[in-house]
């Protein structure tokens, strides 16, 4: 049987929602965002009677506020192919198709710069800012924009370094040659860091302001500790995500960051580079629960996360789930600036009675 969300009535548009959300100003609702795993989205959509590749016919039907857009790599592939794998057009990556018993994953393998030289590493290739369909682009923002949704450029891989440099050379070569700024490493990272910030800067200089923020990304903490020290993130990583922050900026747009576990350690340091908010939010994490994080940023960061998908909405109730997106709602709203979202991308073995709850408590209980 079909199910139907019940939202909440709007008396604003998903693009002054967004816009307002980011000014920390009141608004009707929260500002409501979506990440699944492909085989949770197909199993969502099947009960929502919606066909599996109607991604915005199912944003409208769960109020989600905000659609990405980004330009293809439509010239010639620039790694060699791999029998049994799968190579990421824009970095080369090795994945491997994995199944389980709730669906399947890719998992990184055969990482290309393992034990590379330094002229393998500063050499290796990464594709021409030239060689995307930018105008295709640009009609697809064109057209969410007509059927009122926000939009967004970038991602959580957006400027990711430490994640990117793991996948290419594993993350203990990663880890190493990026905290001694191994030349030939900081040399590739550089050039991919460029090629990123040119794509990014074509496609917000081509879409004319139709662009609500910009988001990047950086995972920087396990469960309880920081991945580096505040000096490294200084010395390495701080000028190459200033970059990011300083375009969005020159095109007048927020821009929000990525940051997976146990990493409030850096955001006074987001704030002073221009960092509008925070995203992914795990709340079993060291110093990230709803009630620290309101405490320590509320209304000087926006929030974007906090529903977790390794507690409740994967292994309770669909009132568990209601009780716990309460909670986080009660507890953030009054700072406004909070974006109702997953931590990560809900994962497969997700009950989809539990989504449903999920979003159908942000109609319930996020309303200003």
């Amino acid at each position: 049987m079909k199910s139907v969300i019940q939202k909440s009535p709007e008396t604003m548009t998903a693009k002054k929602r967004v816009k307002q959300t980011f000014a920390f100003e009141k608004t009707d609702r929260v500002t409501i965002g979506y990440d699944t795993n492909a085989a949770i989205h197909h199993r969502l959509c099947e009960h929502l009677g919606i066909a599996n590749d109607s991604f915005l016919e199912l944003y409208q039907a769960l109020g989600v506020d905000y659609v990405g857009i980004s330009a293809a790599y439509t010239g010639e592939p620039v790694y060699p192919a791999i029998p049994n794998r799968c190579r990421n057009p824009e970095n080369g990556a090795v994945t491997r198709y994995i199944e389980n018993e709730y669906g399947a994953y890719y998992d990184f393998c055969d990482f290309p710069l393992k034990d590379a030289d330094s002229e393998s590493i500063a050499s290796y290739p990464f594709p021409d800012p030239d060689q995307y369909d930018y105008d295709t682009a640009i009609n697809y923002l064109q057209m969410i924009t007509d059927m009122g949704f926000a939009s967004y450029v970038g991602g959580p891989g957006l400027a990711d370094i430490l994640n990117v440099t793991g996948m290419l050379m594993g993350v203990e070569d990663a880890l190493v040659n990026l905290m001694t700024e191994d030349e030939a490493t900081l040399e590739m990272t550089d050039r991919r860091i460029n090629q990123q910030l040119a794509v990014t800067e074509r496609l917000l200089d081509k879409a004319k302001g139709l662009v609500d923020f910009v988001w990047m990304g950086e995972d920087l903490g396990t469960q309880h500790s920081p991945i580096i020290s505040q000096e490294m993130y200084d010395r390495v990583l701080r000028p190459r995500h200033q970059k990011f922050i300083d375009l969005a900026k020159a095109h007048g747009l927020p821009i929000i960051i990525h940051t997976c576990g146990s990493s409030s350690w850096a955001y006074e340091t987001f704030l002073s580079m221009g960092m509008n908010g925070v995203d992914t939010l795990q709340p079993e994490a060291d110093n990230m629960s709803p009630a620290y994080l309101a405490e320590h940023f509320g209304g000087r960061l926006c929030f974007r996360g906090c529903i977790s998908t390794a507690g409740p909405l994967a292994y309770g109730t669909a009132q568990d789930v209601t009780d716990v997106c309460r909670r986080t709602l009660e507890t953030l709203m009054p700072y406004r600036g909070y974006h109702f979202a997953p931590t990560h991308q809900i994962q497969d073995n997700t009950p989809v009675e539990n989504i449903i709850a999920m979003y159908q408590a942000a109609h319930d209980f996020g309303r200003y």
